[in-house]
C-alpha cells in the first residue's frame, strides 16, 4: 500500500540503465555550477511523444537540464539534440545552455519543453550510435506527420515503408493494412497505402536498425530534410523563407530552394532590429552584393534566427567550442551570445575513442528485437566484423538467409521478450548532474540470461558503433533487403533518395585500428562459401544488377522523358521501346532467380557443406534457352541505332533533347552506348560460362548444364557478332562526331575508326598539344576549343592514300618523333613515350596499307578546309595556332555545354591514346560489385558499389542508386600492389595511382581480387594491336 505506483519512463522504454549516465562534457571539463536550493519540475516531451518530468535546481543553467535528459536516455551523442519551447510570445525558441532555465521558461508548470534534433549532419553515417539514428528516425517520422518534410509521393511512400518495417517487421498484407489503418504517418495517407505496402514487400529481413539507416539515407537527400523555415522578405519586398543547415544559409520560395550561401562565402552575420544581414566575402565572379539584407517579422524573430545560424556555424565548422569573450569594463556592444557545447568534430572524436559503454535499448513502437551491441561480448563483435564482408554480398543474396530458420530462431527465441535494461533500476529518484529525475523504473523481466544464451543462434546482426574517421562522409553500406529490392521499377520522377543502402556497419569499414583476428577469419570461412564457383555465380548477379539498371535508363528514364516532349516520331518510339521492354521484363525475372539461388547457396549455417543448390549452371541454361526467343528483339538493335541517329540528324529538336538527356546524372554513359548493352551482355554470359566450365571437373554435378548453357550462348553470340562489330564502329563514329566541330561528313559508309589520342605537333611556335583521330582513310588533327562546349576544333586532315611515314628524332631533335608526309602536306608529331609512339606507328602503318588497298582517295571532310597552297617543305613546320579558332567563332558560340568527361577528354588530359581494339576489350571487360576504398592519407575503408565500364570506375553508395556519386577514369593510371612501406596490412588490396593521386581498393576474396585486377589492367595498360589480336582468351580466370 505504501509502494509507489510504477509507471514506465523514457529510460525504461529505451532500455536505459539507472546509473549516473554518460556526460557529454570533454575529459577534465566540469559541468556548470548548480547551486543547491529549491527544485523546479520541467516537463520534457520526448521524440516518442511521451512526457517525462525532470526536477532541477531553480538557478540551474540550461545545460544541466539538457545533460539530464541525455543521461536519462544514455544518449552519448546528445550534442545533435536540443530543447525547444514556446516563449511568452508563443514563438518556439531553443533553450540557451548557458543561461538559467528559469530566466528563459517563466511559467514552467504551463510549458512543455520538446527534446528534438537540432543539428542535422550532412551524412547520417556520421552518427555513430544506433540509438542516435533511432532518435533521428523518430524525428523524420515526426516531420513527415507535421508536413515539415515535404517530398513526392513515391519518396513519401518509401520513407513510410521503412518506418513500418522497423515497427512491425516483414511484410504481411493483413497486418500491414491493419497497422496503416491505426497509424497515420501523413495526412491523407489512404491514397498512398498500396504504394507503401508495395515498397514494404521489398524490405524482407531488414532489421529495425537497418530500416532506420535506410530511412535516414533517403531523407537526407530530400531538399527539406532538417529544414525549419523562417518567414522573411527580401529588399524588393518579395516573401521568402530563410533556413540554416550544415552547409550554410538557404533561401526558399515556398518549399523550393532558390539560393544558398555556404559558410565559406559568409564573412559576417548580424542583425539590426528586424533586419538580418549577411556579409559575403568578395568574389569577382559573383553577381551578389557585398551585404545582403532580409526583413523579418520582429526583432525577436530576427535574433532567434541569428542565434541558430551562429550555433550551426560553430557546430559544423569549428574544431572546438569558441571561448567566451572578455566582459567589457564599461559598455557592452552587441549580443554576448555564443555557442555552448561540443562541436561535431569533438563528438566524433569522443565516440571514436570509445570512452563510453554501449547499452541495450528498446524501441517503443517496434515489435522487433533490436539491441545495441555490447563491447563486453567479443564473440558478437567478431561475428559482426566477419559479416561485414559477407554482407557485401548483395541485397538479395542475404534475403533467404534472413527469412529462413535464422530469422525464425530469432523470432521464437528472443522476439517474444522485450529487451530488458541491463541493470535493475532503483525505485527512488536519481540525481544526475544536479537534476533529479522523478520517475520510477518498471520491474525487469528475468529474461537476460535466456536472451544471452539465444543470441548466438540468432543471425539478426546488431549494428556496431561507427568508430570511423569523420571524413568518411560517403560511407556506403550494402543493402540487406529482399530479392526484389533491385528490381523495383521506379518512376524517373523519383528523387535520387529513392533506393538506398542499408546499415550493416561494422568496425571493419571505419576503424583504422581494426585488424581482423584469426578467429574472425574462421567465423567468416564457416559463414560464407569460399569456392570459386560461388564467386563466379555471384559475378553473374552483380553484373546483372548493373545491366538491369542500364536497361532502365532506356525503358524508364528515357521513355518518361520522351513522353513529356513532342520531339520523337511515333514510329521511332515504338521501334525503341517495343524492343527494350521485353528485355527488361525478362532480365528482371532472371536476376530474381539468380539472387534466390545465391541466397540458398550462402544462406544456411552449413553453407560450406556442398548441397544441391550450390550450382548455377541449371539456372543459366534455363534462362539462356528462354533468351533465344528474344533474338528477334536483339536483331532490331542495329535498326534502332541507325534510325535514332538519322532522327537526330534530321531534327534539331530531337538532337537537343538527346543532348540534354545525356547531361542527366542517370545517363552516365553516352546514350547510344545503352542501346548496345543487350548485345554486350551476351558476350559477358559467354565469358562467365567459359570460366565456369574451365573451373568444373567433368564429374561435377553442374558441369553438364554449364557446358550446355555455354553452347547455347556461344551460338547466339556467333549469330549476332557481325552486326555487333558494325554497330560498335557506327556508334563510335557518331560519338566522336559530338566531340568534334568544324567538319561535315565524319560518318560515311566504309569509314572505320582506329585510334584517338594526344600527340604534340611541331609548328612555328614549337611543340603544341593536339588531339589526333585516325581512321582507315584519313588522319585528323584538332585542338581543344576555348568555349564552354569543350569540343575539339578540326585544324586539318591528311588523307592516308599515298602517305609515307618515317622516324625523325635526329632531324628535329625531338624524342619519339615521326614525320608524316602526305600528297599535299607533311606534319611532324611527337608522342609522350616510346610505347605511345610504337602504338601510333603500328596503327598508322596498318591504316596506310588499308588505304592503298582501297585505292579510293578520302572525300573532303572539313566544312571549310584551309587552303593548301604551300609546298611540302614549307608545310613541314605548320604555322597554325590557337588564333585559328576565331575562324569558326559563330559555330562555336552556337554549341551547347558538352560533357567534358568523355574518353577523348581523358586522353587529352592524361596525354595518352586509345584504339578501337581497346574499346572492344573494354566492352568485354566490365565488372560490378562492392569494394572497400581507401585514400592515400585516410585511415578508414569506405564500402562502395563500383561499376567498371568504358575505362572508368563509377562509384555508388549501393547497387540500388540510380546514378553514380563520382567516377574515376583509369586511362593513364598504373595498377600495382601496395608495398610493405605503405602499411596496408590487409588481404586482396590493389593500388591505383596517377602522379600524386593514389587509391587503394580491397576485394572480398581471391577470385574477385583477381577479376578486378584483370579488368582494370585492360584499361590501364593498353595492348598493342598485335598482342591484342593474338590474345584469344583474355578473360579466362
Amino acid at each position: 500500500m505504501g509502494e509507489t505506483e510504477q509507471r514506465p519512463t523514457a529510460g525504461s522504454r529505451l532500455g536505459a540503465q539507472e546509473n549516473a549516465g554518460i556526460s557529454t562534457l570533454e575529459h577534465g571539463q566540469k559541468p556548470p555550477m548548480t547551486p543547491p536550493g529549491k527544485l523546479v519540475s520541467i516537463k520534457i516531451q520526448m521524440l516518442d511523444d511521451t512526457q517525462e518530468t525532470f526536477d532541477i535546481p531553480q538557478r540551474a543553467p540550461g545545460k544541466v537540464l539538457h545533460d539530464a535528459v541525455c543521461n536519462h536516455l544514455n544518449l552519448v551523442e546528445g550534442d545533435y539534440f536540443g530543447l525547444e519551447f514556446p516563449d511568452h510570445k508563443k514563438m518556439m525558441v531553443w533553450l540557451d545552455l548557458l543561461k538559467p532555465v528559469m530566466k528563459q521558461i517563466r511559467r514552467p508548470k504551463h510549458v512543455v519543453v520538446k527534446f528534438v534534433v537540432k543539428f542535422f549532419p550532412p551524412d547520417h553515417a556520421q552518427l555513430q550510435e544506433e540509438l542516435t539514428r533511432y532518435l533521428f528516425a523518430l524525428q523524420v517520422k515526426q516531420d513527415l506527420a507535421q508536413g515539415r518534410l515535404t517530398c513526392n509521393d513515391t519518396s513519401t511512400a518509401l520513407l513510410i515503408s521503412h518506418i513500418v518495417q522497423s515497427e512491425i517487421g516483414d511484410f504481411d498484407e493483413t497486418i500491414d493494412r491493419e497497422h496503416l489503418a491505426k497509424n497515420k504517418y501523413i495526412p491523407h495517407q489512404e491514397a498512398l497505402e498500396d504504394k507503401i505496402m508495395e515498397f514494404h514487400r521489398n524490405h524482407m529481413g531488414q532489421t529495425p536498425a537497418e530500416s532506420d539507416f535506410q530511412l535516414l539515407e533517403i531523407a537526407r537527400r530530400l531538399e527539406m530534410y532538417g529544414i525549419r523555415l523562417h518567414p522573411a522578405k527580401d529588399r524588393e519586398g518579395t516573401k521568402i523563407n530563410l533556413a540554416v543547415a550544415n552547409t550554410g544559409i538557404l533561401v526558399f520560395q515556398g518549399h523550393t530552394k532558390i539560393n544558398a550561401f555556404n559558410w565559406a562565402k559568409v564573412r559576417k552575420l548580424s542583425f539590426k532590429r528586424k533586419r538580418f544581414l549577411i556579409k559575403l566575402r568578395p568574389d569577382v565572379n559573383s553577381s551578389f552584393q557585398d551585404t545582403l539584407e532580409f526583413l523579418m517579422a520582429s526583432r525577436d524573430f530576427c535574433k532567434s534566427f541569428w542565434k541558430i545560424c551562429v550555433e550551426h556555424h560553430a557546430f559544423f565548422r569549428l574544431f572546438e567550442e569558441p571561448k567566451p569573450k572578455p566582459k567589457p569594463v564599461l559598455f557592452s556592444r552587441g549580443s554576448s551570445f555564443r555557442f555552448s557545447g561540443r562541436t561535431q568534430k569533438q563528438v566524433l572524436d569522443y565516440v571514436k575513442e570509445g570512452g563510453h559503454k554501449k547499452v541495450q535499448f528498446e524501441r517503443k513502437h517496434s515489435k522487433i528485437h533490436s539491441i545495441r551491441s555490447l563491447t563486453a561480448q567479443p564473440s558478437e563483435q567478431h561475428t559482426e566484423s566477419a559479416r561485414a564482408y559477407g554482407d557485401n554480398n548483395d541485397a538479395a543474396a542475404v534475403q533467404s538467409c534472413r527469412q529462413g530458420k535464422e530469422l525464425k530462431a530469432s523470432a521464437e527465441d528472443t522476439g517474444q521478450h522485450k529487451s530488458p535494461s541491463l541493470k535493475k533500476s532503483p525505485k527512488e529518484g536519481r540525481k544526475v548532474d544536479g537534476a533529479v529525475v522523478s520517475t520510477v523504473e518498471e520491474e525487469e523481466e528475468p529474461a537476460k540470461d535466456r536472451m544471452q544464451q539465444n543470441r548466438p543462434q540468432s543471425q539478426q546482426p546488431s549494428t556496431g558503433s561507427l568508430t570511423g574517421s569523420p571524413h568518411l562522409s560517403e560511407l556506403s553500406i550494402n543493402s540487406q533487403g529482399g530479392p526484389s529490392v533491385a528490381n523495383i521499377t521506379l518512376s524517373p520522377n523519383l528523387s535520387p533518395d529513392a533506393k538506398q543502402s542499408s546499415p550493416l556497419v561494422s568496425p571493419l569499414l571505419n576503424d583504422p585500428s581494426c585488424i581482423r583476428a584469426d578467429d574472425e577469419e574462421e567465423v567468416k570461412r564457416k559463414r560464407f562459401p569460399t569456392e570459386k564457383a560461388y564467386f563466379i555465380a555471384k559475378e553473374v548477379a552483380t553484373t546483372e544488377r548493373t545491366y538491369l539498371k542500364d536497361l532502365e535508363v532506356i525503358t524508364s528514364w528515357f521513355q518518361s522523358a520522351v513522353s513529356k516532349e513532342d520531339c520523337m516520331p511515333e514510329t521511332l518510339k515504338n521501334l525503341i521501346f517495343s524492343n527494350f521492354e521485353p528485355l527488361h521484363k525478362f532480365h528482371t525475372g532472371f536476376l530474381k532467380e539468380i539472387e534466390q539461388r545465391l541466397a540458398l547457396w550462402e544462406g544456411r549455417s552449413n553453407a560450406h557443406i556442398k548441397g544441391d543448390y550450390q550450382r548455377i549452371g541449371d539456372v543459366m541454361l534455363k534462362n539462356i534457352q528462354s533468351m533465344k526467343q528474344l533474338t528477334i528483339h536483339l536483331r532490331k538493335h542495329n535498326e534502332i541505332l541507325m534510325e535514332l541517329e538519322n532522327g537526330i540528324k534530321n531534327s534539331r529538336k530531337l538532337e537537343t533533347f538527346c543532348r540534354d538527356f545525356e547531361l542527366q546524372k542517370v545517363c552516365y554513359l553516352p546514350l547510344n552506348t545503352f542501346l548496345l548493352r543487350p548485345l554486350h551482355r551476351l558476350m559477358h554470359y559467354k565469358q562467365i560460362m567459359e570460366r565456369l566450365c574451365k573451373h568444373y571437373p567433368p564429374s561435377h554435378i553442374d558441369f553438364r548444364d554449364s557446358r550446355a548453357a555455354l553452347a547455347e550462348i556461344s551460338e547466339m553470340v556467333a549469330q549476332l557478332h557481325g552486326d555487333m562489330i558494325k554497330m560498335e564502329n557506327f556508334q563510335k563514329l557518331n560519338e566522336l562526331k559530338k566531340d568534334l566541330i568544324g567538319m561535315d561528313n565524319l560518318v560515311i559508309p566504309g569509314r572505320e575508326f582506329i585510334r584517338l589520342g594526344s600527340l604534340s605537333k611541331l609548328s612555328g611556335k614549337g611543340l603544341q598539344q593536339r588531339m589526333f583521330f585516325l581512321f582507315n582513310d584519313i588522319l585528323l588533327y584538332t585542338s581543344r576549343g576555348l568555349t564552354a562546349s569543350n569540343q575539339f576544333k578540326v585544324h586539318g586532315h591528311l588523307p592516308l592514300y599515298g602517305m609515307t611515314m618515317e622516324e625523325s628524332e635526329e632531324e628535329w631533335g625531338v624524342p619519339h618523333c615521326l614525320t608524316l608526309r602526305g600528297q599535299h602536306q607533311s606534319i611532324v608529331v611527337a608522342a609522350s613515350t616510346r610505347a605511345e609512339m610504337d602504338k601510333w606507328t603500328e596503327d598508322i602503318q596498318m591504316a596506310i596499307d588499308l588505304a592503298e588497298k582501297s585505292s579510293v582517295p578520302a572525300p573532303e571532310l572539313l566544312a571549310s578546309s584551309p587552303p593548301d597552297n604551300k609546298s611540302p617543305d614549307e608545310t613541314t613546320v605548320d604555322q597554325e595556332s590557337e588564333d585559328d579558332l576565331s575562324a569558326s567563332r559563330t559555330s562555336l558560340e552556337r554549341q551547347s555545354p558538352h560533357r567534358g568527361n568523355t574518353t577523348v577528354h581523358v586522353c587529352w588530359h592524361r596525354n595518352t591514346s586509345v584504339s578501337m581494339i581497346d574499346f572492344s576489350i573494354a566492352v568485354e571487360n566490365q565488372l560490378s560489385g562492392n569494394l572497400l576504398r581507401k585514400f592515400k592519407n585516410s585511415n578508414g575503408w569506405q564500402k562502395l558499389w563500383v561499376v567498371f565500364t568504358n575505362f572508368c570506375m563509377f562509384f555508388y553508395k549501393s547497387h540500388q542508386d540510380n546514378h553514380p556519386l563520382a567516377s574515376l577514369p583509369l586511362l593513364g593510371y598504373s595498377l600495382t600492389l601496395p608495398s610493405e612501406s605503405e602499411n596496408i596490412h590487409k588481404d586482396y588490396v590493389f593500388k591505383l595511382h596517377f602522379k600524386s593521386h593514389v587509391y587503394y581498393f580491397r576485394a572480398e576474396s581471391e577470385y574477385t581480387f583477381e577479376r578486378w585486377m584483370e579488368v582494370i589492367r585492360s584499361a590501364t595498360s593498353s595492348a598493342s594491336r598485335t598482342r591484342a589480336l593474338s590474345h584469344k582468351e583474355p578473360h579466362a580466370y
